[in-house]
């Protein structure tokens, strides 16, 4: 890939602090104003940060796991690589570089500017380079020719990306770097696709550690001492029966959460892994109750108590659903949910920012799919008087700036344009916004909680969704359970519902069979919806209900095994279709039923314009 940036232009912002944005990527002049203000020197010919043997050994001790699975995809790109004379490089989250291979020439010319094992390769130390600012703004950079800050790098080009660990924590970064007439155009896929193939691993081994730690906890526990056992995060795996029987929830905690029960801990031995007996997966540690603190163990009881504005109902699904809410609400993570329709995701939302330290400033909520994609962009940011035809006359101020101090929900996120995941992007990354028609950039101090109903992993990986974006969001992720996930929720929501609105309703047990054996494609949302049904149907709950099931469950049919019936009640039979129109009819019977039968809603839902939606309920029959 030959760079096109011209020398003046660099040249230009290093005397006169002058710069033609039009002429830069806006990643690069960002980096370049960052170096400036850190007063990096332009001039600087060689990296001057580097360890000495003693620090680099432990510099490589420290980040044994991150070398361990990045190694294998390296060794996979050798030969490439090495054919098109390029080095690729492994670098921890310092930005120290802790291994380089690749063609011996390249590799040599790197040495002459000290780009060698052991130097740190950040923006602060050798200004903007595809390392550092890969380390920086947490996502995939190239970086050419003079693009880079420091005359040391003007003649390479660099692909790095970042490496996430399996709680989503930048933990280092994977880098290919050649002189400028070796580039080519794939390399940062390669590497993109690399460091995603290693955070994987990551997730996999954090389940393997997990699971060898439990293995390795059974002998240690049995002993009468009260103790734990933690992973590398200081998660704990396993207690003592002494422990256990006092704080039943305290397995899938922090460590630290043992203090707020009156315990103080003490690391007895560190816990290796069979496989590697140098690499430490875990620790023994002690615990010791503290007579003066009798306190029951709570995780509420770190600042108010936990209130669930709902029926929580006494499922298993739902109970560690509401165990995580509860634990992430405390914290000011960025929190991704994830479920069907109808599951209750602004319910959750809710619940989080008002069990929050946020929880006395603003809770905006925002529905993506429901502004139009033109419009989105003022809604979100806002606009300045004059900003458009039609704009009001003092301008207008954005729900994020509405919500500063407090959360913002964004619900079905995977239907904003990418236009907008870019805008949204640089607000998570500096929690800055610039209003439409403005130029002063506004902070906002803002907790962000996504939501959807469709695989954003599938959308990465059909080009509609930004992948950086997905792992920004992506930070704790909520499954919210179906409703046919916890039937047993089924009659205590009922009561809810019904002490809720002044419903009296007498209900059959022939309809409570047919409630609890119902698949509930529309989830909670549907529960509520047939139960107002019911009470309307029912004259205010004066008589008996039995007489109206019919009608409740006339286009419905009461059970998970009539599902598939009820595709093949109108229109050609689900046999004499292809396979993958059977399923498109399905998914349209579906949304119909989440919709109410409202056409317009139902095409949205799938994605799919309205007048193809009328052609094929023609075709199928489906009225």
């Amino acid at each position: 890939m030959n760079h096109s940036l011209p020398l003046q232009t660099w040249k230009r912002f290093v005397k006169e602090g002058a710069l033609d944005e039009a002429r830069l990527r806006t990643r690069i002049y960002e980096s370049w104003h960052r170096c400036k203000k850190a007063q990096v020197s332009p001039y600087l010919n060689k990296g001057t940060f580097v360890l000495n043997e003693k620090e680099f050994e432990n510099q490589i001790e420290k980040n044994r796991r991150l070398l361990q699975l990045a190694q294998p995809h390296l060794q996979q790109i050798h030969d490439f690589i090495h054919s098109l004379g390029m080095m690729a490089l492994i670098i921890d989250s310092d930005g120290y570089v802790l291994q380089i291979t690749g063609h011996e020439h390249t590799v040599s010319k790197a040495d002459r500017i000290n780009f060698i094992e052991g130097v740190r390769w950040t923006e602060e130390a050798v200004g903007t380079n595809a390392i550092g600012t890969a380390l920086k703004i947490e996502e995939p950079v190239v970086i050419s020719g003079y693009e880079h800050y420091a005359v040391a790098s003007h003649t390479w080009n660099c692909f790095a990306a970042p490496i996430r660990d399996e709680e989503g924590k930048v933990v280092g970064v994977i880098d290919v770097s050649c002189p400028s007439d070796r580039s080519h155009p794939y390399v940062l896929g390669m590497v993109t696709t690399i460091a995603y193939a290693i955070e994987k691993d990551f997730h996999v081994q954090a389940k393997q550690d997990e699971l060898e730690l439990m293995q390795q906890s059974m002998g240690l526990l049995s002993k009468q001492e009260p103790a734990l056992i933690c992973n590398q995060k200081g998660k704990v795996i396993g207690a003592s029966s002494s422990i256990y029987e006092q704080l039943p929830h305290l397995v899938g905690c922090h460590m630290d959460e043992l203090r707020l029960a009156g315990y103080k801990t003490q690391l007895k031995a560190p816990i290796f892994s069979k496989h590697d007996p140098m690499l430490a997966i875990g620790y023994f540690v002690r615990a010791e109750r503290m007579e003066k603190s009798k306190k029951p163990f709570s995780l509420a009881n770190t600042h108010k108590p936990f209130l669930f504005k709902g029926e929580p109902g006494v499922s298993k699904s739902f109970r560690q659903t509401l165990n995580l809410i509860q634990r992430v609400a405390k914290t000011d993570a960025t929190v991704y949910l994830f479920g069907e329709t109808g599951t209750g995701k602004e319910v959750t939302a809710r619940t989080i920012h008002e069990n929050s330290s946020r929880h006395e400033a603003p809770f905006v909520a925002i529905n993506c799919g429901a502004i139009p994609k033109d419009l989105i962009g003022s809604e979100l940011f806002g606009y300045v008087e004059g900003a458009f035809t039609g704009a009001r006359r003092q301008g207008y101020k954005g729900k994020f700036e509405q919500a500063h101090g407090g959360t913002v929900f964004l619900d079905e996120i995977g239907e904003i344009p990418e236009a907008m995941q870019i805008a949204l992007l640089r607000v998570l990354q500096e929690r800055v916004i610039t209003p439409i028609g403005g130029t002063k950039e506004i902070e906002v101090d803002i907790r962000l909680i996504t939501a959807t109903n469709k695989d954003l992993r599938q959308l990465v990986r059909e080009g509609n969704f930004r992948e950086d974006l997905y792992y920004r969001l992506n930070v704790f992720p909520i499954a919210l359970p179906s409703l046919r996930e916890r039937k047993e929720d089924i009659p205590h929501l009922i009561r809810y519902f019904c002490q809720q609105n002044g419903w009296e309703l007498n209900l059959s047990k022939t309809l409570m069979a047919k409630l609890m054996s119902y698949h509930w494609p529309g989830n909670i949302r549907e529960l509520l919806n047939i139960l107002e049904r019911i009470f309307i149907l029912s004259d205010g709950g004066e008589r008996e209900v039995s007489e109206f099931d019919s009608l409740l469950f006339e286009h419905h049919k009461g059970t998970e095994d009539s599902e598939n019936e009820a595709v093949e009640l109108t229109g050609p039979s689900a046999n004499s279709l292809p396979f993958r129109e059977r399923i498109l009819k399905e998914k349209m019977i579906r949304a119909l039923r989440d919709t109410n039968g409202n056409v317009t809603l139902a095409a949205k839902e799938l994605d799919m314009p309205r007048s193809t939606f009328y052609k094929r309920l023609k075709k199928y029959n489906l009225s």
